[in-house]
Order: C-alpha cells, then structure tokens, then sequence
C-alpha cells in the first residue's frame, strides 16, 4: 500500500504496524527510501544521482567496492545501484557478499554496467544481483527500475514483518 506521488509516478513506502501484544494495526507510518550508488567514476555518479533528484529517497555514494559494503554496513540502502568494475572489489563481488550476508541478502542490488556480453550477464545473475542496466543508461528506464524494485523491496519488507509477527503469535500461543 502507498501514497501515489503523480508529478513522480513513484509510490512512498508506508507500512502498516502491529501491535504484538494486542495484535491490532496500528497508525501508518512513512519510511524513506535509501539508495546507494557506487561506481568509481564521478561523472557516472553525478550521472545518476541527477536522474534521481526527483525520487524521493535518501541518496548516498560510494567510489570503489569496499566503500560499498562499508557504506552499506552502515547507511542501510533499501537499493544498491551497482557498476561492475571498480577498484578494490568487482561489483560482482559485492554483489556476492552481499547476498551470502544474512544481514544484507535482502537489500536490492541492480547492477548497472557498460559491460554487455552474454557472459557478464550470467556473473551477473550467478553473483545474485536482482537486475542490471546497461550503459549509457537511459533516464527512464533507470526511474522505473528503481520504482519497482522500491515496490519490491517494500513488499518483502512487509511480508517478513508479518511472518515475524506470526511465529511471535505461535509463540506466544505454546
């Protein structure tokens, strides 16, 4: 469920809460999108950041693949936007540990690359990235992406909390 943003076209991410001890649904609340973009060239960056300028979440960059893990250790990006040759650790490599952390396997990771053989796309999928976008990238494309993974991830967001929620009830009922 969301709020239509129409000059956007984007949804804001709200979640209905329950209160576990009484198990009513409580007030809406509104959470801000986070996405982080790591490549390690500034114009690409600037690039994408401008694209996004519009969508109303919490932007953060990174320059090479560990700056990524680092920043998403601590900003806690709901979308990683993911250039696949950087220094330090390739994207598909951050991809892959970021997939194989329990912490973090469910942050959505879209990687956008220059690179478009058949091959990098299967490292790609291998690695766990849940899409990829080719360069140059194109603006629309990339906005409606992003609004769908965003959906996405809100949806999954929303499915944990209530699978929580009902091993909680089992719990309690034993």
């Amino acid at each position: 469920m969301g709020s239509r943003d129409a000059a956007r076209g984007f949804h804001v991410s709200t979640a209905m809460q329950l209160d576990p001890a009484s198990g009513v649904a409580g007030a809406r609340r509104v959470t801000m999108n986070r996405i982080l973009i790591a490549d390690d060239n500034d114009a690409n960056r600037e690039l994408l950041e401008a694209y996004l300028v519009g969508v109303d979440c919490e932007l953060e960059t990174a320059v090479d693949g560990q700056d990524t893990l680092d920043k998403v250790a601590s900003f806690k990006p709901d979308l990683v936007l993911l250039d696949v040759m950087m220094p330090k650790l390739s994207g598909f490599e951050v991809c892959k540990r970021l997939k194989d952390s329990p912490e973090f396997r469910r942050v959505m990771v879209l990687m956008v690359t220059a690179l478009n053989e058949l091959g990098d796309h299967e490292r790609a999928v291998a690695a766990g990235t849940d899409d990829f976008l080719s360069k140059p990238v194109n603006k629309i494309e990339l906005l409606k992406r992003v609004e769908i993974m965003l959906k996405l991830k809100g949806t999954e967001d929303e499915l944990e909390r209530l699978r929580q929620y009902i091993q909680e009830m089992e719990e309690q009922r034993k």
